[in-house]
Parts: C-alpha cells; structure tokens; sequence
C-alpha cells in the first residue's frame, strides 16, 4: 500500500522517521527527501497524492499554520482511494497545540495521540498498526 505524509516542511525529519518505520513494516512511503534537484515540487507531490492510498497527517503547530497541508487534506478527504484510511496523528504536546485550528474535517475521525514520536519507537508502531487495521478491513495489501 502506497501511503502519503501529511506534514509541515520543518516536520521533515518526524516525517522522514514516520515513513522509515513504516516501509519497516511493508509500506511504501512517498518521500520528497528522495527528490532530486531541479525536479517539479508541485508535480511530484500532486502525482504522489493522486497514486497514494492511505494519509497520514502529522499534526503539530507548525503543520496547522501549512496551506500545503491543509491543501493535502481536502484532497484525500475528496478522493475515493482516501476513504476510511486517513490517519490523523497529533504529534505534539497538546499543551503546544491549538486544536482549535485542526482542520473541522479531521475532528470526525478518530486521532492518535503520539506527543513523544520523536524518541518513541512505541508510538511509531500505533501509527503502522492503525495502517494495518484500515488496510486490512478493506482487503488491501500492505506490499
């Protein structure tokens, strides 16, 4: 399954954690770190969005303030291969973050909560594992 990271551009080396545990566990991860240099941004990430099955959308202060992110989460919230597999994932303190400015749509599902995904491997794996549960009850293959 091809899954795509939500995330602010400063969140690069969170994501680039996020995404290395979860080609860890079968999953094929976009990662805009394995752009080269001169490549199309805007082409890259659109073509990624639209061959992604799955979204993970790392939520810290710095990705709520991202029109980039926000554009990513209306597309995969209208998009039929997005369905029932978008992974909201509160990856901060919620002491650092205002949730009053997590998008309105992303409040009706159901989010993790990994405040220490940073250093902790343990958070990391909730993130994989609620990938395998939406996955599997869809009947899609991880690799």
């Amino acid at each position: 399954m091809k899954v795509f990271i939500s995330h602010a551009f400063t969140e690069a080396k969170l994501a680039k954690r996020v995404a290395d545990s979860l080609k860890e566990d079968g999953f094929q991860v976009w990662d805009a770190a394995e752009m080269l240099p001169g490549e199309n941004w805007a082409n890259n990430i659109g073509k990624a969005l639209q061959e992604a099955e799955a979204m993970v959308v790392l939520l810290t202060p710095e990705s709520l303030k991202s029109f980039n992110v926000g554009s990513e989460i209306s597309y995969a919230i209208g998009e039929e291969n997005y369905q029932g597999r978008v992974i909201p994932v509160i990856a901060s303190s919620l002491d650092n973050l205002d949730r009053e400015h997590i998008p309105w749509i992303l409040k009706k599902f159901r989010m993790i909560y990994v405040p220490n995904l940073e250093q902790d491997n343990q958070q990391l794996k909730e993130i994989t594992q609620a990938l395998k549960n939406v996955t599997s009850s869809d009947g899609l293959k991880v690799n």
